[in-house]
This record gives structure tokens, sequence and C-alpha cells, in this order.
């Protein structure tokens, strides 16, 4: 601890004990414990106390009968836990029978302020911190303190419930761990006093008749199990199994999710993954628990690494069930890929009755599954082979089934078609496995199902935004996953056709009096084009439709967010010359208006700043890439452009107005490959003649004006943006021979006492007309390297500094004059 912090602390300790002065803001003492806690892991916690007292006085003062606000109690019984959880200063602690007094029962329990949740819980979060060595758990035993653990279980605060769960787990895995190292023994009678009390009120609680009660037994083992993988969690889990067993005897199981969580804690345990008993516990338990309830764990099973094949067999079944009963009630085609679906559970009665008992139980089953079989598809632990055919089957029936399109083949059917017609939540679940399952190899013969599935809710006016969103995701999946032709010089006949299908809806869609709908159709554009607009299919079934056109007017939409994907979506046609035509039918076609100058427009009027970023993302892109009119005058582009960016409130907008002038850097220098900063390459020499080309240019488009006022900037993101940029120039003007070029020393003091205003806040000041030579030598008299140090500091690190913490803490209790807070 610096003198500074500990001349501050007596006087701090002084104010949080006197109940006249209370602390008005909680969060300067959290951030007060972290401060402690920082300290004593780097350090002796007895040393800090020998050298500071007044924190031995602190703890003192909170024995004392006396009014002291809950935040203060709290503040004081973590910091005694934090303190003490180093054995050696726990024992110096122990010697004033400070710790009795503050955790047993003479100290807050029986006392007015144990009422407030504040307190209860700074008691428990500090037997936490200090139950880190065996003396501790000596202590936990002897003080009594375990009995009101037990109780705080069932507290009415959630979190002071949790936290006592928390503290049974770790001092439950505490123990065994510190067993395991110091006996070889493996009996349960070996184990301290405080784990044979905590295993019998577990034991107790998992023969309770109170859902609660094995709810909290079956919590803390699971945070146990998830905590110590010692191999004395074998001895724990062959005592307690029995009980857990016996729950599955009872109808309805009690406490199925914490008993699911507990299961898989357990059998993601090292030291139980070859307990054949546990296997079958497990597999007991998939068929005792309800369809929902059963979901989560089949689901946990089939992640598992190490897992019988039986077991991970009867898992998929039990996830496969409800999609299984929904393909069979509706009809289908005769030899149909999916009916492989069948090949496992035949309709199971307990899946049809949930799907069947309400609507909610239907929908949150549905979406249940979907979403399991969402997070199964990638992972290199699902089953094989994988039911790809049947689940694209199963996945398109659902959909229909909730546009209507689907044709009942029993009552099952009927009834399924009143639940799911117009379904948000199911249409959404079922949207995202489909579009997830287009990363597999299916049959052919079911792409176009899946297509049609697609457009038609693509078509529906009875589909939501949200909706469309997804379908739209969705059909982007499919369409980048479909095959290549042979030669693969076009699309294949399949999305050509569906292609030329879905623009007409495309077209329609842009045309939405809802904003979110025309924004989720311009994403779609956007990500398509990319894909295909070299493609001669794809060209002419654009060219041929409104959707270049109705981009272009898009760009004047009174959505900000709308603005912002047409920008991108029209540069991204306008890349590969796909632009609305001005010419009527049968008409020649007129001159073809300027989309730079519309874009500039944009980025010089709009209101809003998405459209403006947007916009500057695509004249990067374009300067990339050689775009036409960009190639037509570079360095007249890139001037315009960094002038209006320079003017920007946004500062994402001067940001990337930056990385267009990096584009440009390095393209002008003949390297760009090079126009990334950090890249690691050696360097390349650039001829003299070319680097004075290449500074002439940056001057005339007025780079270095803008680089140096953006080194300036007050938002700190642009200004780490520029010192990179400048560091990266530097680098390559260093062969750079500013006298032979001048025939003299450049005259920087102008170029200077600009950069003093810019630094000072005055960015109003132009720099005027700047040669390279100026601009060189000013390059290299910088300290970019000492600006980029500093830019890398936070903010707010003086104000963070632990003086800077002790002195607002001490203006919160008046201790400090008004002008001596340094509160931040």
């Amino acid at each position: 601890m610096d003198p500074e912090c500990s001349q501050l602390l007596p006087a701090l300790c002084a104010a949080l004990a006197d109940p006249r002065r209370p602390v008005v803001d909680d969060t300067c003492l959290e951030k007060l414990l972290d401060w402690f806690k920082t300290v004593t892991e780097a350090g002796s916690s007895l040393l800090l106390l020998q050298d500071s007292p007044c924190l031995v006085e602190l703890l003192f003062q909170v024995l004392k009968p006396q009014d002291l606000s809950p935040g203060v109690l709290s503040f004081s019984l973590r910091l005694a836990g934090t303190l003490a959880a180093q054995e050696d200063c726990f024992q110096y602690l122990q010697q004033g029978e400070l710790l009795p007094g503050l955790f047993g029962e003479a100290g807050p329990l029986g006392g007015a302020a144990w009422t407030a949740p504040t307190v209860r819980s700074g008691w428990i979060r500090g037997l936490r911190s200090l139950a880190q060595h065996p003396s501790a758990l000596h202590f936990l035993a002897d003080c009594g303190a375990l009995d009101t653990v037990f109780s705080l279980q069932g507290d009415p605060s959630l979190f002071v419930a949790s936290a006592a769960g928390q503290l049974l787990g770790h001092v439950l895995g505490l123990s065994m761990r510190d067993q395991a190292e110091g006996h070889r023994s493996p009996q349960a009678c070996d184990w301290p006093a405080c784990a044979q009390r905590i295993v019998s009120h577990i034991e107790e609680s998992l023969r309770s008749s109170a859902t609660p009660q094995v709810t909290q037994a079956l919590n803390v083992l699971t945070t146990t199990f998830g905590y110590c993988h010692s191999p004395r969690t074998h001895v724990l889990w062959a005592q307690l199994s029995p009980h857990v067993a016996c729950l599955l005897e009872k109808d309805p199981v009690p406490a199925a999710h914490s008993l699911v969580d507990l299961l898989l804690s357990v059998a993601r345990s090292p030291a139980l993954s070859s307990d054949c008993d546990l296997w079958e516990m497990l597999a007991q338990t998939l068929g005792r628990l309800s369809p929902a309830q059963a979901g989560p764990l089949a689901l946990g099973v089939l992640k598992l690494q190490d897992c019988p094949q039986t077991l991970r067999g009867q898992a998929f079944d039990v996830l496969l069930q409800p999609l299984a009963c929904v393909w069979k009630a509706a009809a289908q085609d005769p030899g149909s890929p999916a009916a492989g679906l069948l090949a496992g559970p035949e309709g199971d009665a307990a899946v049809v009755d949930a799907l069947l008992s309400s609507r909610a139980a239907c929908v949150g089953l549905l979406c249940q599954t979907l979403a399991h079989l969402e997070l199964l598809q990638p992972l290199p632990q699902r089953p094989s082979p994988w039911p790809q055919a049947p689940l694209l089957g199963a996945a398109v029936t659902v959909l229909r089934f909730c546009n209507g399109s689907a044709i009942p083949a029993s009552d099952v059917g009927g009834r399924l078609c009143a639940i799911l017609a117009g379904c948000v939540r199911v249409q959404r679940a079922a949207l995202d496995f489909l579009g997830t399952l287009s990363a597999g190899t299916g049959p052919p013969e079911l792409v176009p199902q899946v297509f049609a599935v697609l457009l038609d809710h693509l078509e529906s006016p009875d589909s939501s935004p949200t909706v469309l969103k997804k379908a739209f995701q969705a059909t982007l999946r499919w369409l980048l996953s479909s095959p290549k032709p042979p030669g693969g010089c076009d699309l294949d006949p399949h999305t050509q056709l569906f292609l030329r299908e879905l623009l007409p809806v495309l077209q329609k869609r842009l045309c939405s009096p809802c904003w979110e709908v025309r924004d989720s159709g311009l994403e779609f554009l956007a990500q398509v084009a990319r894909r295909w607009a070299g493609q001669a299919g794809f060209r002419r079934a654009l060219l041929a439709s409104e959707v270049p056109e109705l981009t272009e007017q898009l760009l004047r939409d009174p959505e900000s967010y709308v603005r912002a994907s047409a920008v991108t979506a029209v540069g991204q046609l306008s890349s590969w010359g796909l632009h609305a035509t001005p010419a009527g039918p049968g008409l020649p076609e007129g001159p073809q208006k300027s989309l730079l100058l519309d874009l500039l427009h944009v980025l010089s009027t709009d209101s809003e700043g998405f459209p403006r970023r947007a916009v500057m993302q695509v004249f990067t892109e374009w300067l990339r890439d050689g775009h036409a009119e960009v190639a037509e005058d570079t360095e007249r582009f890139v001037a315009r452009v960094l002038q209006v960016a320079s003017r920007d409130l946004d500062w994402e907008v001067r940001a990337q107005g930056l990385e267009l002038a990096l584009v440009f850097l390095a393209q002008t220098l003949g390297q760009p490959g090079s126009h990334c900063p950090y890249a690691v390459a050696p360097a390349e020499e650039i001829p003299p003649g070319r680097l004075a080309q290449a500074l002439r240019a940056f001057c005339r488009v007025q780079l270095f004006e803008f680089a140096f006022r953006a080194l300036f900037d007050c938002d700190r993101p642009v200004a780490q943006k520029s010192c990179d940029l400048l560091l990266f120039l530097r680098d390559k003007a260093a062969p750079y021979d500013s006298s032979q070029e001048a025939g003299g020393s450049p005259d920087v003091a102008s170029v200077e006492a600009a950069l003093q205003r810019w630094r000072a806040g005055e960015q109003g000041q132009p720099l005027g007309p700047l040669e390279p030579e100026a601009a060189v030598a000013v390059l290299r008299s910088l300290d970019l390297e000492g600006l980029r140090g500093t830019l890398a500091e936070s903010s707010d690190h003086m104000e963070k500094s632990p003086r800077s913490l002790l002195q607002d803490v001490l203006a919160t209790v008046s201790v400090l004059g008004d002008n001596e807070a340094d509160c931040y």
C-alpha cells in the first residue's frame, strides 16, 4: 500500500465506524472491497493489519451496540472475510475473538440489522471469502454458523438464498479437496465435521416431501460437483445417489430442473465419468421426466465426451420425438425422404399429450426442441449419421402448420393446425433451425420444398416483420449453400428459378409500410448481390425488375436504419454496374446519373449517423476495389470525402475517413497489400521518385491535414487510428530527403502553430496549403510513440487510483471539503 493511502486509511475507518456520518454511496464501498482484495492478493493480510491497526479497530467497532448503516455493516463483514482468507491472518483475528463476534451467534445474527438483506448477504459473502483453508472449516463447525446458513437457503431474498447454497457447495468441495490431499483412505467418516453436517443436511432435504428443500439440496450438490473434481467426489456420490434415485420414483419428479443440472454436473466430473450406475440413472431419468423437462437433459447427454452409445441413442430419440409427432400429424408424400425420422420413437403418447395439452405447452416444447437441435447440429459430438433429410422434412412441416398450408392426416394434425396457425415464436425457431440445416448435405429433391416454404413465408401478408427477417436470413443461408453447376459459370437451375420467383417478392417487400421489413429486404439484397452480382442469370433477373430503382429511392426513406441499409445495397449493386436505368421502356437509355453525387449528398446532409457511416464504408470499398466513378479522378474523390468527413460530428464517420485515407495511402505508395499498420511483414523500400510523387498527392488531397487534425480529436478511437496511420506513413517516408527536394530547410513554424491550436481545442482553424517537405518534417518531429502510449491509457486512469477511491469514500461521509473530493 502506498504511503498516501496509508495516511488516508485511519480517517476512513473512523468515518465508517461513526453512525452519525452515514455513507451515501454504497458503490464506493464495493470499489473499496475490490481494492482490499487486490491488496491482500498481492501481499500478506497479516502485515496489512499490523501496519494499519485502524482496520482491526473498525471491525471491533462493528461489535459494539450502535446504529451502523446496513451498508457499512455488510462491508465490514465482507472485509473481515477477505482478510481472514489467509490462514495466518485468520489466526491473528481469532486471538481477539473477533471472528466469532462477527460471524457467531453473538454477532449481527441477533441484532435488528439482521432484517436487512444487505447484512445477511454480507455475512454469507464474508464467510465465503473466509472459507479457504482447514482452520476456517473448523471455525464453521464450532461457531454455529452452519445452522444459520441452512436456514438462509430459504431466505426471501433470492440473492441471499443463492449465496447460502453457493457457500455450502464451496465448503463441501473444499473439505473433500483438502482431505484428498492429506489422506489416501476414501472414507466419509474422515471428512471434517462441517462437511459431515452438510452431507447430513443434504440427505435430510432429499428425503423431504417439500420441493423447495429438495431443490436447495440439489443445487448445493451441483455447485460441489462443478467446483471440486477430487477423487473423493466418488465417495460423496456413492453416499447420496440412492437418495437422488428415490426422487425418480415420485410422480411427478420433484425439482426436475435442478435434478437435470445435478446429473449433468456429475456426468461431467472426471472422477465419475466411468460410473456405470450413473449412466443407468441418466437413462432412467430420461424416461421419467416429461418431454419438456427431458429435452435439456438429452441435449446435455449428447454434448458429453464420454457417454455410452445406447444412452446417446436414447437421448437423441427424446429430442426427435416432438418433431416426429408433428411430422406424422401431416399428410406426406409416399416415399418421402423425411420418413426416416420415424425410425426411432413411434410417436410417444406422452409427447402427443404434451403437444396438445395447451397452446403454451405446445409452443414451448417445439421451440425448445428446435433450439436444442440447432445447437447440436454444428457440434462434433452430434449423432452420426445425422438425419439431415428427416430433419429437413420435419422443419418444413412445422412451418407449413404455422402458415396453414399443412394438410392434417389425423385429429392430432387438426388440433396442431389450430394451435400453430400464425405462431410467431415457432416460426422464428423453425426458420432458425432450417437455416442451420443449410450447412448439411441433404437429398436434392427436398431443396425445392425448402425454397417453396421459404417463399411462402416471404410472400404471406400474415408474416410478421420478425418472421420475414428470419425468412430472409434462412433464404440467404440456403442460397449461399446451393451447389455450383458443372463449370461454375452461373447459378444452378433450382437457384435461378427461385431467384426469379423471389425478386418480385423482394420488390413488394421494399415497398412495405413497415420499416423493419424494408430494412430486412435491403440487407438481404446487399448480401445476395455480394455473392451473385457477377453471375449472368442473376444480373438479367435483377435488371428486369424494379429492385435497383426502388433501392435508390430508399436512400430518401424517412427511417435512418433503412437509409443506411439502402446505402450499403446501392453501393454493392453499383460496384457491379447494376444501376437503375433512367430510361423508360422502349426508349433509348438516358445519361447515367452519378450515384457518387447522391452518396456525397447523404454524407453531407443526412441528420442521422447510421447512413453517413454506411456511405463512408461504401466509399472505402469503392476505393479499394477500383470503382469506375472513383477511378475517373481518385484524388478529387478522396479530397471531397475527407473534406466532408473532417466536419462530421460522428466519431465513427471520422474514424472511417481515416480508414479510407489509409487505403489511398497504400495504393498511392504502390503497396496495396500494406494498408494495415499492424501487418507483420518486411518493409519494402519505395523508390524516391514514387515516394515524392505520393507525398505531393497526399498534400493535394489534404490527407496530412485530415490526419493531423484527427490526432487531437476529442474522441480517443479517432486519435488512436490517426496515430497508427501517421506512424505507418512516417515509416514509409523514412527515406525521403526533404533538403534535396526543397533546396533547404522547410518552414514548419506555421504548421506547428496550427497543431498547437488544434491541441488546445481550436479545431476550426484550417492548416492552409502544405508542402511535402513541411509535412514530413512535422511528422518526424511529433512524438507519436508517446502519444500512442498516452492514448492507450484509460481516460479515467487517474480517477481510478486507490488514493482517489479513498478520497471519494471520505467525501461521501463529509470528511473532506466540497472542493477536495476527487469524484468521477
